[in-house]
């Protein structure tokens, strides 16, 4: 639903709050605040779906829920610059599913893996068509279905999967919002592993008692330790304001899936409940998410207008902001740590009309707003997350938009270009692909100190390998114009 009535917001609030986020841009060193709409979609119910990922050309690509042809959803390619390509058009009734709801990753092999919530080669037998599939479509559009849901019998292997991480070793993982265990009305959901050609196994299946049905929008996080990380939206001990089937989780779950429930919202107090969009794990080592209800700010209702949390991976948990309704409110989506260490997010509502808006959080609990949607021109409701390219700048998208159906956006924040790695992690002598920009004339690349060989393939697009003797630390690459270094450190492992 996508309406909600302001409750309570004093005018003086709302007024202190508008200064503190207009002197955003003002800060020493923040540089300057711009924010362009670069893309309208115009196609009925063909706005894009979930947060955009960078590939290898320097270009991001993205989903529509919705669109194409058959109404049934689309992969989409668009330049920084606003460009726009579809790449594929799903088909209603097709064996490749329907419905891309959660985001596309990079893999290790320069394409692109995805799921669809719905359809797929068994949608006869999913109640409601929710079967969902696993594919992997190349920069170039084509498409291979890797894997059908309720493929299994009583869809025991789960329905509607949530979006993918691709593990160090080279496998696949993910959730599936509903099925497998009957305790629940639609089952409870699972974690599965997939291969690259296309293996699943279920490693877990959630339960009525504990976390159940994670969001089809929150995937899993690999943390440092080769755990993964997630939430669950509902399940749970807490039972505060109206969760009534539990207030949600967050669980780590090991590669051979024995899960740890880390801790149980409760719905109470400044705590958030609901958690949605997928974990980051910050530079500190520690996990940062939001929840799309709960907190502390009476502005939102009832409900409340959600929170941004962080948690140890022992478990240790902390509320880190609470939204408002003159910021930002109920983020359905998660955060992205940029090159500065602040953490950067959207909100389905608030701010000037209600209408969504981005904000900026320290690591110590500082709320900014940065903008303000409205409803009058360009998107609206940015309920999709953020990505911050190798150009510094983020990039995002909403729900709707004057005129159109979803819009796709821009907005700098000043913060300067750096270099990204996929993997993130791994052993000496295996190969990294380095996203970036402008690096023809390359003449050196670095892990942590060490030297490493390497081939510039394109101006935005750099193999190489890990050196032996590279230690955890930064990438860096040497241009005649001077060195970027990576977002996030690379850890080596042993």
């Amino acid at each position: 639903m996508k309406s909600r009535t302001i409750i309570g917001t004093g005018i003086a609030l709302i007024a202190a709050l508008s200064i503190v986020a207009g002197l955003r841009a003002q800060e020493p060193g923040s540089g300057t605040l711009t924010f362009k709409t670069i893309f309208t979609f115009n196609n009925p119910f063909g706005g894009p779906s979930a947060a955009l990922v960078q590939g290898t050309d320097g270009n991001l690509y993205g989903t529509t829920a919705a669109g194409g042809a058959e109404y049934e959803g689309t992969v989409f390619r668009i330049t920084p610059q606003g460009q726009l390509a579809t790449l594929y058009t799903f088909a209603f009734d097709g064996v490749d599913g329907s419905d891309p709801l959660a985001p596309l990753i990079l893999g290790t092999d320069g394409n692109f893996y995805g799921t669809t919530y719905l359809g797929g080669a068994n949608h006869n037998i999913c109640q409601g068509a929710t079967c969902g599939t696993v594919f992997k479509v190349t920069p170039d559009g084509e498409l291979t279905t890797l894997y059908s849901f309720c493929s299994q019998a009583g869809c025991a292997d789960g329905v509607g999967p949530s979006g993918l991480v691709q593990g160090t070793n080279g496998n696949f993982y993910g959730t599936t919002s509903l099925g497998a265990s009957t305790s629940c009305t639609d089952g409870c959901g699972t974690v599965f592993k997939i291969t690259p050609s296309g293996v699943l196994t279920t490693l877990y299946e959630f339960t009525v008692t504990g976390g159940w049905s994670p969001s089809s929008l929150a995937g899993l996080v690999e943390g440092t330790d080769g755990n993964f990380y997630g939430t669950t939206g509902e399940g749970g001990t807490g039972t505060g304001r109206a969760c009534y089937g539990g207030c949600g989780t967050v669980f780590k779950i090991t590669p051979q899936g024995v899960l740890t429930t880390l801790h149980n919202f409760t719905g109470t107090g400044a705590e958030g409940y609901g958690p949605g969009g997928t974990l980051i794990q910050g530079a500190d080592g520690d996990f940062y998410g939001t929840t799309g209800l709960g907190g502390s700010s009476k502005t939102c209702g009832y409900y409340g207008c959600g929170t941004v949390f962080k948690v140890t991976p022992e478990g240790a948990f902390a509320t880190l902001a609470g939204l408002n309704e003159a910021i930002a409110s109920e983020p359905r989506d998660g955060l992205v740590q940029a090159r500065d260490g602040n953490f950067y997010g959207t909100g389905d509502f608030g701010g000037a009309c209600n209408c969504g808006a981005v904000f900026e959080v320290t690591p110590e609990g500082a709320l900014i707003q940065l903008h303000s949607f409205n409803n009058s021109s360009g998107g609206y409701f940015p309920s999709e997350g953020l990505l911050q390219a190798t150009n510094g700048g983020f990039y995002g998208d909403t729900f709707y938009s004057t005129p159109g159906y979803g819009a796709v956006f821009a907005l700098s924040t000043g913060l300067g270009p750096f270099v990204s790695s996929v993997p993130t992690r791994g052993k000496a002598g295996i190969p990294v692909k380095i996203l970036g920009n402008a690096l023809t004339g390359a003449t050196g690349v670095t892990f942590n100190g060490v030297a490493a060989a390497f081939t510039v393939e394109s101006s935005t697009y750099i193999t190489t390998t890990v050196p032996e003797g590279a230690t955890t630390g930064p990438i860096e690459v040497t241009l005649p114009s001077g060195t970027l270094s990576s977002n996030v450190p690379f850890r080596v492992l042993p």
